[in-house]
C-alpha cells in the first residue's frame, strides 16, 4: 500500500468544543522564498516515545457517548466521556492520581468498567501488582471497586469495601444489553495457578453496580477450562483445555444439554482455532490452508466435525488472524478485517460497504477502520480510526442521519506526517529460494540511486508478525535521523503461512539468521542500502542482532541489543536460582521442538550462542537491559558483558530500574533513543547530500 495525500476539502467538518481535541486538518503553510532554506532540524526524538493522545476510544452501546483514554488535561490517563446528544458535552469518568487506566469497556449506557496499572512505574510494575477491575458512571459518580488490585489500591474515594473480588478475577465478557440479560452484568473469570502454571478459568457473572457475583450455569463444564468464547449474551460457547502437550477444544451450542469434544491435539499441531461465535449457534474458526498452510476462515461443519472447505475468507500470502466483525446483537457477521500489506475490511453488509466507500472517498490513500452503533442503518453512527503510514492516526466521528462529520482527535501530537517515513512491503527471495516478507522504512526525501546507511531492526518473539503498514516509533525515529530501515519477516515469523512458520523451528542463529543478512544484501542490490550497516533488535531480535556480529561480521559496523537473549540454553533449561516467567510446559513441550533441545541439540546450541561466541563478537555493540525483567533476566546481559570485557572489548552498557521486558517509562525510552541516536552517530557514517 503507497501512501497518498489526503483531500478532505468538501467535507463539512468542525472541530469539538471540547478541552481534549487539537486538530488542525488543513494547516496552511506559508509560501517558501525563492532562496535555498536550510533544513528544518530533526524531529525531537521526545516527540515520537510520547503518551499518546488517545489510547482508546469506543461508542457506548448506542451510540450517543464515545469514552476515550487520554492524559489530555491532567498527569494521568483516565477516561474522557464525550456525551453526543448533549452538544459534545465533555466528562472526566475516571482520572486518578497514582494509576493509568489501561483498558475499558462500556456496560450499557451508563456504566463504564476499567483496570488499570502505574505506567510511571516502570514494566515491573506488571509483576508485583495485578490490574484490578472498578467501575463507574459516565460523569464519574458511584466509582467501585470490583477486584482488588493485589495490596495497593487506588486513590480515590471510590467505594472499596471487602465486597471485591481477589485480585485473581479477570474481565472475561461484556454481554450486549438484551433481553435474557440482566442489566449491569459482565463475565468475570477466576483464575487458579500451579505455582507458573494457569491451571484453570471459572466464569461466573459480576454486578458492576452492586460488586455481587454469582455463578455461571455452565452444565457441567469440561474441568480445567483455561480460555473460553462467549456470545452476545455472555453464554459460554467454546471452552479450551489443556493436559500436559493436548489442547481441547468443547462445544456447547444454543439448546445443547451437555459440553461435546470437537477437537484434541498437541499444542503445535492444533487443526484449528476459534475465531468468533454468535448467537445463531455459528462457530467461526481459523486452519491452515494450501501448500504454504495460510490460515483461513470459515464456519465449523458440526456434522463433519471439521471447519467448512472450501474456505469462506482467505488472503493468499498472508494468514487471518481473528478479523471477524459481528454484528453487535450477534446476529451474524458483518465482515471481515485482514492486514496484507495494509489493512482493509470486507463488509457483507451492504450498508457497511457504502460506509467504507464513503470513509475512504473523505479520506484516500490510508486505512480507515470503522467501528459503528447500528452499523448500516440509516442512523447509525461511526467511529472512524484513519491512519497511515506517515500518521499516527486521527479519530473523526461519522452520524448518517445527518451526514454529519466530526474530527475527535489526534492519535499522537507533535506528528507532522511530511516529515515523517513511508512503509512498504517487499516480497523477495532467500538464498534457498524460500519466499521473505521484508518491510522497508525510507526516510522522506530519499532519492533514488543514494543508498542510504541502514539499521537492520529484527523483531522480537520470534514466532509473530511485526510488519504492518501504519506508523511505529521506533522505525519513525530511526528514519528520521537518515537511515533506511529494513525489517525482515524471517522464517519463524507468523501471519505469512504455516509452511513459514515451521520453516524456523530450531533455526535460531541458523536460516534464520541467514534471512535477516539476504534481506539487507538484497537492499545494497536494489541500491537502496548502503554498505554503512547496524544490526539491532530486542528480546529474539537483539539475540538476531548478536548473531549477526558473530556469522556475517562482514556486513555490520556495529549492533544494538537489548532485553536480548544471550544464551539459548539458559532460556531452556533456567537454573534453580534464576527468577524468570517462562512455565514449566512451554520448557517441556514448545521451546525443545521450537528453539532445541537442551541436552539432544546440545552442540547445536552452542554453536549458536552469544555467550558461547562471545570472542567472535569483534563490532562496536551497545546492551541495554532491564532490572527487572523476568523473561529475559538481567543475567543474560552480564554474563554477556563479563564475556565481552574478558575478551578485551567491553561493549557500551545500561540497564534501568524498575523496567521488564520493555520499556514503558517515557524517560526510558526517551534515554535509550538518546543513548541509541549517539552510538549509531558514532559508527555509521551518513549518506552526502540532502
Amino acid at each position: 500500500m503507497k501512501a497518498k495525500k489526503s483531500n478532505l476539502m468538501g467535507l463539512a467538518l468542525r472541530e469539538l468544543n471540547v478541552a481534549i481535541v487539537a486538530i488542525g486538518l488543513a494547516a496552511g503553510l506559508p509560501a517558501l522564498a525563492a532562496e535555498a532554506v536550510a533544513p528544518p532540524p530533526p524531529v525531537a526524538l521526545e516527540t515520537f516515545f510520547q503518551r499518546p493522545a488517545v489510547l482508546e476510544a469506543k461508542l457506548s452501546p448506542s451510540g450517543k457517548q464515545l469514552a476515550l483514554t487520554t492524559a489530555k488535561g491532567g498527569d494521568r490517563i483516565g477516561i474522557v466521556v464525550i456525551d453526543l446528544s448533549e452538544g459534545y458535552k465533555t466528562t472526566r469518568a475516571a482520572n486518578f492520581s497514582d494509576v493509568d487506566v489501561v483498558r475499558f469497556e462500556w456496560v450499557g449506557d451508563k456504566r463504564l468498567v476499567f483496570s488499570v496499572a502505574d505506567l510511571e512505574a516502570g514494566s515491573a510494575e506488571d509483576r508485583r501488582y495485578a490490574p484490578g477491575l472498578y467501575a463507574a458512571n459516565p460523569d464519574g459518580s458511584d466509582l467501585r471497586q470490583l477486584v482488588r488490585r493485589q495490596g495497593k489500591p487506588l486513590v480515590s474515594s471510590g467505594d472499596t469495601r471487602n465486597q471485591a473480588l481477589d485480585w485473581n478475577h479477570v474481565l472475561l465478557s461484556v454481554p450486549q444489553q438484551q433481553e435474557g440479560v440482566l442489566p449491569e452484568e459482565v463475565v468475570v473469570g477466576e483464575m487458579q495457578f500451579n505455582r507458573d502454571e494457569l491451571r484453570s478459568v471459572t466464569p461466573m457473572w459480576l454486578n458492576v453496580r452492586t460488586g455481587r457475583s454469582r455463578s455461571l450455569e455452565l452444565k457441567n463444564p469440561p474441568p480445567g477450562a483455561i480460555e473460553w468464547w462467549f456470545d452476545s449474551k455472555g453464554q459460554a460457547r467454546v471452552a479450551s483445555t489443556v493436559n500436559k502437550d493436548k489442547v481441547a477444544l468443547h462445544w456447547r451450542g444454543p439448546g445443547d444439554a451437555a459440553w461435546r469434544q470437537l477437537s484434541e491435539s498437541s499444542m503445535l499441531a492444533q487443526r484449528f482455532t476459534p475465531a468468533a461465535v454468535d448467537d445463531t449457534g455459528n462457530l467461526y474458526v481459523e486452519f491452515a490452508d494450501g501448500p504454504a498452510g495460510h490460515a483461513v476462515l470459515s464456519p465449523f461443519d458440526f456434522a463433519k466435525g471439521e471447519p467448512q472447505r472450501p474456505a469462506r475468507i482467505s488472503a493468499p500470502g498472508f494468514d487471518l488472524l481473528g478479523g471477524l466483525v459481528l454484528d453487535r446483537a450477534g446476529a451474524g457477521a458483518l465482515g471481515v478485517r485482514v492486514d496484507t500489506d495494509g489493512e482493509q475490511t470486507i463488509w457483507f453488509d451492504e450498508g457497511m460497504k457504502r460506509m467504507q466507500t464513503l470513509a475512504d472517498e473523505a479520506l484516500p490513500g490510508r486505512v480507515n477502520r470503522l467501528n459503528c452503533r447500528r452499523c448500516g442503518a440509516d442512523d447509525m453512527v461511526v467511529l472512524v480510526r484513519s491512519y497511515s503510514d506517515r500518521d499516527p492516526g486521527r479519530l473523526y466521528l461519522y452520524e448518517a442521519a445527518n451526514k454529519r462529520w466530526q474530527p475527535v482527535s489526534k492519535v499522537l501530537d507533535g506528528i507532522e506526517p511530511k516529515r515523517m517515513a513511508t512503509v512498504d512491503l517487499h516480497r523477495i527471495k532467500a538464498r534457498d529460494g524460500r519466499d521473505l516478507p521484508v518491510w522497508l522504512t525510507q526516510p522522506a526525501g530519499s532519492k533514488a540511486g543514494q543508498p542510504l546507511p541502514t539499521v537492520v531492526l529484527v523483531h522480537g518473539g520470534p514466532w509473530v508478525r511485526s510488519g504492518h503498514w501504519r506508523w511505529e516509533a521506533m522505525q519513525q525515529f530511526l528514519a528520521s535521523r537518515g537511515y533506511l530501515v529494513i525489517s525482515p519477516e524471517f522464517r519463524g515469523s507468523t501471519g505469512y503461512g504455516d509452511a513459514h512458520y515451521r520453516a524456523g523451528w530450531k533455526q535460531w542463529g541458523q536460516a534464520m539468521q541467514d534471512d535477516v543478512a539476504d534481506a539487507l544484501l538484497w537492499a545494497q542490490k536494489q541500491g537502496l542500502a548502503s554498505e554503512q550497516a547496524c544490526i539491532a533488535g530486542a528480546s529474539y531480535g537483539g539475540y538476531s542482532a548478536l548473531m549477526g556480529l558473530i556469522r556475517h561480521p562482514e556486513l555490520y559496523r556495529c549492533g544494538v541489543a537489548w532485553v536480548a537473549v544471550t544464551d539459548p540454553s539458559l532460556l531452556l533449561d533456567s537454573p534453580w536460582w534464576l527468577d524468570d516467567d517462562v512455565s514449566a510446559s512451554s520448557r517441556r513441550y514448545l521451546l525443545p521442538e521450537l528453539v532445541g533441545d537442551v541436552k539432544a541439540d546440545a552442540a547445536m546450541l552452542r554453536a549458536n550462542s552469544p555467550l558461547a561466541q562471545a570472542k567472535r563478537i569483534q563490532a562496536p555493540l551497545l546492551l541495554a537491559f532491564g532490572e527487572e525483567d523476568k523473561r529475559v533476566p538481567l543475567v543474560h546481559g552480564e554474563r554477556l558483558r563479563a564475556a565481552l570485557k574478558a575478551a578485551g572489548r567491553p561493549p557500551e552498557w545500561v540497564s534501568y530500574r524498575d523496567e521488564g521486558h520493555s520499556w514503558r517509562k517515557v524517560e526510558t525510552h526517551v534515554d535509550f533513543a538518546r543513548r541509541l541516536e549517539k552510538f549509531l552517530g558514532q559508527h555509521l557514517q551518513k549518506a552526502s547530500g540532502p
